[in-house]
């Protein structure tokens, strides 16, 4: 991982620029007259607990059970 250091202009005039930078794995440090006073870093990933969606959806008992021949068919 690498790091780029920009000065606070250049951080308001590229900041689209730098979050892209950013999403690809670099921090960024922004910094005054030569000073470091920010860090841009990526966000960890935030997925949901396993299970959280229990309840939410609901497949019936159906699903599991095979295919008639019909249906079979249907899908070659």
């Amino acid at each position: 991982m690498s790091t780029v250091e920009v000065n606070i202009h250049e951080a308001k005039t590229t900041l689209s620029k730098l979050l892209l930078r950013v999403q690809s794995g670099e921090d960024v440090v922004i910094a005054r007259a030569g000073v470091p006073i920010a860090k841009l870093v990526p966000m960890p990933s935030v997925r949901p607990p396993l299970g959280s969606l229990k309840g939410v959806y609901s497949v019936p008992d159906s699903f599991l059970e095979p295919l008639s021949e019909s249906e079979l068919r249907e899908w070659e």
